[in-house]
């Protein structure tokens, strides 16, 4: 996570995403508006659901999207987790911090309390693992919704987001997903020629994120300390927890599977997977993989190869290819390169796609138009599950049988702080397909 806010560091300021917001034209292609973000005087009321590191980041590049935003109530389920990113979001964006000691909620509870203020847009930070229940709380109550990635850990959970998401479309609420690579607009430009059809039919690709480190993530927490209960060790560990993140494959590398079924224009139809663990040793890692493969197998019969591992020192390389019948294209963090019949290049602007997306859904909320991904996201999500699943238990599975019958579900018995046992880690041929 890191190295990834690093780069969205890097590209363009909030100053330059203001001055060449003319130049976005291919990014309307996302909501329809060719603007940044609508001019009217209509105040957005914000409530940030999970106040850790994700929620702290988020937060600022949704009140500096557009004016008249305010954020107005914060829940987390650990005080000083709420206290500590209180404190630095009021230091970074003064007066839009409206909080009050009244509009701060702590416990199992704090979402609801959030969603019992008059705020009206939210965003969905606490793990994974809560972000089904958290957005049917929100559509409920009807608040538009930006969540980040992935919506959930398991067939179930993804079951439930695509219900709240067309709960959502009868409500005329906006749900916006934290996959800011739709946002890119080197992709967005070299996407809309693989659509049209510049690189022929789709017949196979590849796909590799390795080097993400995150042995040492979180070294405050890394160590149970005394008085923890099991529940509570495992929250603040939630990267290593499967029922929490849904391993690395889902939680970070969504972002690019999300990538592949965008290029591909649909959802694979079957995936054979395979992982494991070596790096990775002790109860401070959790029951998570280290690595994982996995081929998607796409409608039209093509095959996309992912790749992906999170070992320390490990050489870094993240990079998409995709093969088609008249061309090849290449992309990464910044270039989108086609060569075959129909040559492209992108060298235009890079506007910060973690601003865009919060302008698009404040744009949309303010006039009135549909913008719900909701549903792409579910699929996005069950892609990277399928993988997990299928890595986890060494058989093959098919899409709809995930969609449809898969009854695997990993909550827990009880939220609630206490005994909790943790999972093994999963064994090829002897974890049950569920």
């Amino acid at each position: 996570m890191a190295r990834e806010q690093a780069r969205e560091r890097e590209s363009l300021s909030r100053r330059d995403v203001m001055r060449t917001s003319g130049l976005l034209g291919a990014a309307a292609l996302v909501t329809g508006s060719g603007r940044l973000w609508a001019g009217g005087s209509d105040k957005i009321r914000l409530g940030l659901i999970g106040c850790g590191g994700r929620g702290t980041y988020d937060t600022p590049n949704c009140l500096e999207a557009a004016p008249n935003v305010e954020l107005v109530a914060m829940g987390d389920l650990f005080p000083e987790r709420l206290e500590r990113c209180r404190r630095e979001l009021a230091e970074k964006l003064g007066d839009k911090v409206k909080v009050t000691d009244e509009t701060c909620f702590t416990g199992w509870d704090a979402y609801k309390k959030v969603l019992a203020t008059d705020v009206n847009l939210v965003i969905l930070t606490a793990p994974p693992y809560f972000r089904p229940a958290h957005l049917r709380a929100a559509i409920e109550a009807g608040k538009h919704v930006f969540m980040e990635k992935p919506v959930a850990v398991d067939p179930v959970g993804v079951r439930s987001v695509i219900e709240s998401s067309r709960l959502a479309d009868e409500k005329g609420l906006t749900i916006v997903a934290g996959t800011q690579g739709r946002r890119m607009v080197h992709l967005i430009e070299g996407m809309k020629r693989i659509h049209h059809g510049d690189m022929g039919e789709i017949v196979g690709g590849q796909c590799v994120r390795i080097g993400d480190g995150m042995l040492t993530w979180s070294e405050e927490t890394r160590q149970r300390r005394p008085g923890w209960s099991d529940m509570e060790w495992q929250l603040r560990r939630w990267l290593f927890l499967t029922w929490l993140s849904g391993d690395f494959i889902v939680e970070m590398h969504i972002h690019n599977l999300d990538r592949v079924n965008w290029a591909m224009n649909a959802h694979p139809v079957l995936c054979t997977g395979l992982g494991g663990r070596q790096a990775r040793t002790g109860p401070e890692y959790g029951n998570c993989y280290d690595h994982f493969a996995v081929e998607y197998e796409y409608p039209n019969g093509a095959r996309i190869e992912y790749l992906g591992a999170q070992i320390e020192k490990a050489t870094y390389r993240q990079s998409y290819q995709i093969v088609g019948t008249k061309g090849q294209a290449y992309t990464d963090s910044g270039n989108f390169i086609i060569k075959g019949e129909k040559p492209f290049t992108y060298d235009g602007p890079q506007p910060s796609p973690v601003i865009q997306q919060h302008a698009d859904q404040i744009t949309a909320i303010r006039a009135g138009q549909h913008l719900n991904e909701g549903v792409r996201m579910a699929e996005s999500t069950l892609t990277c599950i399928m993988g997990r699943m299928s890595a986890y238990t060494g058989r093959a599975l098919k899409w709809d049988w995930a969609m449809q019958a898969s009854q695997l579900d990993l909550r827990p018995p009880r939220d609630e702080f206490g005994d909790l046992p943790m999972s093994p880690v999963a064994i090829p041929g002897q974890t049950p397909l569920i």
